[in-house]
């Protein structure tokens, strides 16, 4: 560990830090950025050792910032300036991280490991997939497939919606054509949602382990994956909205199926 002061809008760590907003940088580098102590020290807790950790003065001597600086590579404390300016937001978290990302294949999952695992097709929304993080950690989910072009959960944007969840939950990407080979093997059921189904979502029997299939929020989920299902439900819309927000959906669809 080295430590240094840094207040130069050009150092280089500030532009390399500040480049992870980039899905190009975060892809090349397999880095991500983290802000604030909490979300931070949660990814220590959990055994993450960050690349770089870059502090305020007015949290100089916190003792979790003690803590993160004694497994982490580099650290530096600067400016209100070069927070601002990585964050991009006029009030940034006083701690900023760098981490490495961590993806499980999806031949390691190991299905008995919880009663509800999620999958998601297609999703865009950074902030919505944030949140499902979020929710499936609260909830004790196995956790979360990517099936096909997804928006990354590594995103500055998704990574904050999950407040520290993207530490204990296990993330997987994969394509559509390997997600439905492997589909296969699950041993429990696999449940979707479709505004076209007849089942409440109230009344469906939910094999353990359920695996959640969701879809997107304007296009649902695409024929092929809702044909590998072994039900469809639908959540009951009694209001002027005809649909849910997919966090929200999802959050529901969890604890119907949670025990």
């Amino acid at each position: 560990m080295t430590g240094r002061s840094i207040t130069s809008l050009t150092n280089p760590l500030v532009k390399a830090a500040r480049g992870l907003h980039s899905r190009k940088a975060r892809e090349e580098s397999g880095l991500f950025l983290v802000e604030g102590l909490k979300s931070v020290t949660e990814g220590v807790r959990l055994g993450f050792a960050p690349r770089l950790l870059l502090h305020g003065t007015q949290i100089a001597g916190h003792p979790l910032v003690r803590d993160a600086a004694a497994v982490a590579a580099e650290t530096a404390q600067v400016s209100d300036a070069v927070l601002a300016k990585i964050s991009r937001r006029d009030n940034p978290q006083a701690a900023l991280a760098v981490f490495e990302q961590r993806l499980t294949p999806l031949a390691a999952i190991v299905p008995d490991v919880s009663p509800c695992w999620i999958a998601l097709q297609a999703v865009r929304d950074p902030g919505n997939l944030g949140a499902i993080v979020r929710t499936a950690d609260a909830a004790g989910c196995g956790g979360v497939i990517l099936v096909g072009d997804c928006c990354d959960p590594f995103s500055v944007e998704a990574v904050r919606a999950t407040m520290g969840s993207i530490f204990a939950v296990t993330l997987v990407k994969t394509s559509v054509e390997a997600f439905i080979a492997w589909r296969r093997g699950w041993p429990g059921a696999v449940v979707g949602t479709l505004l076209s189904a007849t089942t409440d979502f109230r009344g469906a029997v939910y094999r353990s382990p359920t695996l959640i299939l969701m879809g997107p929020e304007r296009a649902g989920l695409s024929a092929d994956l809702a044909e590998i299902c072994d039900a469809t439900v639908k959540i009951p819309m009694r209001g002027r909205a005809d649909s849910l927000n997919l966090a929200v959906a999802t959050g529901v669809m969890i604890y119907a199926v949670m025990p």
